[in-house]
């Protein structure tokens, strides 16, 4: 027969543990912090992230380094996010493709999304677009869509891999006009960044940040953005809505998370210098050059809209005949 705890005893401990996590909090950070980010370096997330720790690392006078852990449509990183300590000193940067579309593409997953991790703060929203190698005859969105249906199944798109959401993407792209286009995955962003450049594959879409060189050089060809507004960045460029197609709305973001049982004071100390330092306008300025603007939502807010995420991609996935597929 298990004992009874007195109130006075229970009330106690609980008074115990609220003062320790204080103290943890009070003295966070005296160390490095790690950012595990799920993609290459060099890559736009990757961008977006180390903004986001140069800022924490000015605030607080102690690194915090961004780890780039590639690989696996972004299984490897988050799964090393998800088994670290949950002490506040390694965080994840959680992307579409690996944290709410990756649960329903694989039919086995290391981590569980809503399980495994603590949500601190969605960071950025990101501008998608449709990109395309400039050698394609095309002006816009319909001289496109008119080449592919007069060449059903011979226009590629790359994506940087099965079940990201660029590849979604495409796939969306694709049904709700009603052509036939042929994806080309590659493992990840710079590799098929490469090849839209060398025209080994004709068009991408994709989160703005690692084009915004080559658009500006010319070297490759915004069609149109893909927000229900047009990007700061890009104000000459149409959104797919004004193209005429109203259906195919696609916006990219990035937010951080702990692992599971990272105390909720660090987490809202970690939210509220993220909060400070990423709306000041010299940041938003930088993040929006990229293609990028920045969120800074409560974690609550976070954990919530991961959520409604979870639920839009699902049905993308089922529609495009992807659902547990690896």
């Amino acid at each position: 027969m298990s004992k009874s705890v007195p109130l006075g005893g229970a009330l106690c401990a609980l008074a115990i543990v609220s003062a320790a996590n204080a103290q943890t909090a009070k003295d966070f950070p005296n160390r490095p912090v790690r950012i595990i980010v799920p993609q290459a370096a060099g890559s736009g997330v990757d961008l977006t992230a180390r903004v986001a720790a140069q800022k924490l690392s000015d605030a607080w006078g102690h690194q915090f380094v961004v780890d780039n852990r590639p690989g696996a449509n972004g299984i490897i990183g988050l799964d090393a996010g998800a088994k670290a300590k949950p002490d506040g000193y390694t965080l994840s940067l959680g992307v579409p493709s690996s944290l709410t579309m990756n649960p329903y593409v694989y039919k086995t997953l290391p981590y569980d999304t809503l399980r495994d991790f603590a949500p601190i703060t969605q960071t950025a929203s990101n501008t998608f677009g449709l990109v395309i190698n400039p050698a394609l005859p095309v002006k816009n969105v319909k001289d496109l869509v008119a080449l592919a249906k007069a060449r059903p199944g011979e226009l590629n798109f790359g994506s940087f891999g099965i079940g990201n959401q660029t590849h979604l993407g495409g796939e969306l792209f694709s049904s709700q006009i009603g052509i036939r286009l042929l994806h080309v995955p590659y493992k990840g962003e710079t590799p098929a960044v490469v090849d839209l450049l060398s025209g080994q594959i004709a068009m991408i879409f994709t989160p703005m940040q690692g084009a915004v060189p080559h658009l500006r050089s010319g070297k490759l060809k915004l069609l149109a953005t893909l927000g229900n507004s047009r990007a700061r960045a890009f104000p000459d460029a149409p959104t797919m809505v004004e193209s005429g197609y109203k259906t195919i709305v696609i916006t990219g973001w990035t937010g951080l998370l702990a692992p599971t049982g990272t105390p909720h004071d660090i987490i809202e100390k970690l939210q509220r210098e993220i909060a400070a330092r990423l709306l000041v306008p010299e940041t938003r300025d930088v993040m929006s050059n990229q293609g990028a603007e920045p969120v800074a939502s409560t974690p609550e807010q976070f954990a919530a809209f991961i959520r409604v995420e979870m639920a839009k991609w699902s049905a993308v996935i089922k529609q495009a005949g992807l659902e547990a597929s690896q």
